[in-house]
């Protein structure tokens, strides 16, 4: 059975480019569904595929964060891991699929959970956006930029991995894009704009091999990008073999602390940090965690 993969809501469970591609859990937020459900639903993963890796974005809500946190206590289980990303939600969709085209080949889970943090660095994510007024998160936003936002017919272009970058779209070329093969995911907040500078301008200047456009935007994304005018993208490598590929060449290593396989400096599973020789802790001290704030 495949790994499976969990996101945190059902806009981030995106269709497969092409091929089958198993499907990601959703896992409810509190007010839509009792903590022993959301247990049980867990447990049931667990049961079915062994390992389970759960997506969020790291601008999740509180209270949902520290149910997630309280479902992993409560199944006593080192089976599970949560990984926080720093990125927009579109472009955490586009990773979790990644990882659920993944979860079906040789990859151990440790493997598998520590590949989105490699993964995350080869996804080229942003938004045009009418405003960066209420824009607080993924690149820095100058005084010039709060009162152009302001200017009729303002249009800016935001890219936020994997380097920051914000310029209005009138007044310079594009960003610089990926240096490899890539297909462009894009969701509108407003059906029908005439707005076509993604599809139309970013598209072909970083020669991605095709377009998939998404309905709608996801939900948070309108408080991520701080105004639901915006067409968010993320340009990411589409081959499930090229991607296997790019895990499969990382020098592995083995968890000191849960005996997983990993890649990077450290386990998704129980984050403990890779240390080597002159590292800062001991390889056998337990790794520090932030203690998940109580509540269901």
């Amino acid at each position: 059975m495949p790994i499976a993969i969990a996101v945190t809501s059902s806009d981030l469970v995106l269709p497969p480019p092409g091929g089958p591609v198993p499907a990601a859990a959703v896992l409810q937020p509190p007010h839509a569904q009792p903590l022993e459900t959301a247990v049980t639903q867990a447990g049931i993963l667990l049961d079915q595929c062994g390992h389970l890796v759960v997506l969020y974005p790291d601008s999740l809500p509180a209270p949902y964060v520290q149910r997630l946190h309280a479902v992993r206590s409560l199944l006593e289980s080192d089976r599970v891991a949560l990984l926080p990303m720093r990125l927009p939600p579109l472009a955490v969709a586009v990773l979790a699929r990644q990882l659920r085209q993944l979860s079906v080949s040789d990859l151990t889970p440790g493997i598998l959970a520590s590949a989105a943090r490699l993964l995350a660095h080869y996804i080229h994510a942003g938004a045009e956006v009418a405003t960066v007024s209420r824009l607080d998160r993924g690149v820095e936003v100058g005084l010039g930029g709060h009162l152009a936002s302001y200017l009729p017919g303002a249009r800016f272009a935001v890219l936020v991995n994997p380097a920051p970058q914000l310029i209005r779209i009138k007044d310079a070329e594009p960003p610089g894009g990926p240096g490899f093969a890539t297909r462009l995911t894009v969701a509108r907040g407003k059906p029908g704009r005439s707005e076509d500078w993604v599809t139309g301008t970013l598209a072909p200047h970083w020669r991605v091999q095709g377009i998939q456009e998404i309905q709608p935007l996801p939900a948070d994304s309108r408080r991520w990008w701080g105004t639901p005018r915006a067409v968010e993208f993320a340009a990411a490598i589409p081959d499930p073999s090229v991607l296997y590929q790019l895990v499969a060449s990382v020098r592995r290593e083995e968890c000191r602390w849960c005996g997983l396989e990993l890649i990077g400096d450290r386990c998704g599973f129980c984050s403990a940090p890779v240390t080597r020789d002159g590292g800062g802790r001991h390889a056998l001290d337990p790794p520090v965690r932030a203690a998940a704030p109580a509540g269901r």
